[in-house]
């Protein structure tokens, strides 16, 4: 049996990934899909666990011979896309995959997968928690910042191309509704 396949998106800062391991705790068939980026790794990252990190080259061979179900540049030479092994090992364990992608990612991942996906929109108030939050993480300089704060406002636009959406307000209450959520969409069908 092919498992379901549950798709986070959201912009920079909203909270998706925190939402996504909190699921992956509570939720024992669901597995991650680990990403292929072609991005800088940062200190508390390992490759295999929270991305498959690649050279552009690597990535770009990898697309030629139709390995990625997706992918997408998202900055100049910054790649990120999903490996179709990925979803194979872990519905070929009886499993449900769980995605944390961006939103093109996400809209194009729903496209793929059809009515076996539930794609959820995680979002907040507006772009100045974007901005705090980016902020807080300490990752970027202020261009790279500013960079995705823009990016983000486009993509808060795309939400209407999701099956739900999840108000990333106060954590405990977003984890909790994704939850009831994503465990619904396993039950159906």
């Amino acid at each position: 049996m092919e498992g379901k396949a549950i798709i986070f998106s959201a912009p920079s800062g909203a909270g998706k990934t925190t939402i996504v391991h909190s699921l992956l705790d509570r939720i024992p068939s669901l597995r991650f899909s680990i990403s292929a980026t072609t991005r800088k790794k940062r200190p508390s990252e390992i490759n295999g666990r929270d991305y498959y990190f690649l050279s552009v080259d690597e990535f770009k061979s990898k697309q030629q011979s139709g390995e990625l179900l997706e992918w997408e540049e998202v900055y100049t030479d910054t790649f990120y896309g999903t490996l179709k092994s990925e979803v194979e090992r872990i519905w070929s364990d009886g499993n449900h995959v769980i995605f944390d992608v961006d939103v093109k990612g996400g809209k194009k991942l729903k496209e793929i997968f059809g009515d076996q996906a539930l794609s959820v929109f995680v979002k907040v108030k507006g772009e100045e928690v974007l901005r705090e939050r980016l902020r807080m993480r300490n990752t970027e300089s202020e261009e790279m910042l500013n960079q995705r704060v823009n990016k983000a406002a486009e993509e808060m636009k795309e939400e209407v191309h999701f099956d739900m959406a999840v108000l990333n307000e106060n954590l405990d209450v977003a984890i909790n509704e994704a939850e009831h959520l994503v465990k619904s969409f396993i039950k159906d069908k």
